[in-house]
């Protein structure tokens, strides 16, 4: 599959985008991303102006999560990629089955030539509860593997005819023959079983907030040692790992809300998982969802709790789990960033933050950082090397 995007010579004599224009706009901080949209947000139109304070603040990559209400990752990660120029993009994370394959393969190379293939298709597994309740299949493995032998086959012009296999039966997808896109694709991740599928089909791999760095680094051998036994080069991965910020210049009832309230978010709807691969108490967890200011939320507590309620969620939560995050000075946030890559993954989304709220980290990062350390990231998060 040949290259392509920003960070490539291209080819006129093949097909795909046009090579990007003379000067686009390099990032200053390659190795970092942030969300748009982060939280809650209802008001899409909000992300132009996150995105184009990304790229003016040197933020590598912009991750884009999917909800199903004013947050469809396509329309936003279109939205992101025109209104700027070098600004990594990324789907982190849509579901395979909730779209036809033909749709989520043309989506992509819709995205790879707007953006100049700064676009990564970031897919995940979703929650089975949620598949259960508006009627599809939870998803396995078996079928990630499948759906994304399909795209790829998709995006190199092939034909498939007869396909019967885990993520579908479909008699013909086709979309042009004269395609030969190298977008990559980017796997979410938590559980031991999707870390060893991603290092063994993925491009890049997104890990979870609130791992402890311990968990972080046993990820990213996970990752990588699935990638060696597949015969792949285990450092072709790029892996992503997600860090909750909140320095204090943003005050006391930020901290509550993006991080107790957020972590206890997590806790109230998947905190099995969570628990189980940071080997944290599952009983502190029991006892945390049982209890009755949890139990009487009535919601998301990061959405619908006061700053009072935060307070007590927190004195519910074991103290150590908080410090699987960044917080306190700009500084000690920039020392926290500094700790994940000492875990061996190669970028850090700063979770939690418009990109103006991040300023502060930001500044304290560029004192501490090594630049010759991050010069051959590419734009295109999903990818490794440029």
């Amino acid at each position: 599959m040949s290259e392509s995007g920003p960070d490539a010579v291209a080819d006129p004599g093949r097909a795909g985008p046009p090579a990007a224009p003379v000067g686009q706009h390099r990032p200053e901080f390659p190795e970092l991303g942030c969300y748009g949209l982060a939280g809650h947000a209802t008001d899409p139109h909000i992300l132009l102006d996150e995105a184009r304070a990304a790229e003016r603040l040197g933020l590598g990559a912009m991750f884009l999560s999917e909800r199903f209400n004013t947050k469809e990752a396509f329309a936003l990660a279109a939205a992101a990629g025109a209104v700027t120029t070098g600004l990594g993009i990324c789907t982190a994370a849509t579901n395979h089955n909730t779209r036809h394959p033909l749709i989520t393969a043309s989506a992509a190379v819709t995205l790879h030539r707007l953006t100049r293939g700064r676009y990564s298709l970031g897919l995940g597994r979703g929650f089975g509860a949620l598949f259960d309740v508006i009627g599809l299949p939870r998803i396995t493995s078996a079928q990630l593997r499948d759906a994304v032998e399909l795209y790829r086959r998709l995006w190199r012009g092939d034909t498939v005819a007869g396909h019967d296999g885990p993520a579908g039966k479909y008699p013909v997808l086709h979309l042009d023959p004269t395609y030969d896109e190298a977008i990559p694709i980017t796997l979410t991740a938590i559980g031991a079983d999707t870390l060893r599928l991603a290092g063994q089909i993925a491009d890049a791999v997104v890990l979870h907030t609130f791992f402890t760095d311990d968990t972080t680094a046993r990820a990213v051998r996970a990752v990588r040692g699935a990638a060696e036994a597949a015969g792949r080069d285990p450092t072709a991965l790029r892996i992503w790992s997600v860090l909750a910020v909140v320095d204090d210049t943003q005050g006391e009832i930020a901290r509550l809300r993006k991080l107790v309230g957020r972590l206890g978010t997590y806790l109230q709807g998947y905190g099995e998982i969570l628990v189980q691969v940071n080997g944290w108490d599952e009983r502190a967890l029991d006892e945390f969802r049982t209890h009755p200011l949890v139990l009487g939320a009535g919601g998301a507590l990061d959405a619908v709790a006061d700053p009072a309620t935060l307070a007590a969620i927190e004195d519910l939560m074991p103290a150590e789990w908080l410090t699987a995050s960044a917080g306190g000075t700009p500084e000690q946030c920039a020392a926290r960033i500094a700790d994940q890559f000492a875990t061996g993954v190669d970028g850090v989304i700063l979770h939690g933050n418009t990109p103006t709220e991040l300023v502060p980290t930001l500044d304290a990062w560029r004192r501490r950082r090594d630049p010759a350390r991050f010069v051959e990231l590419p734009s295109n998060p999903g990818r490794s090397r440029r």
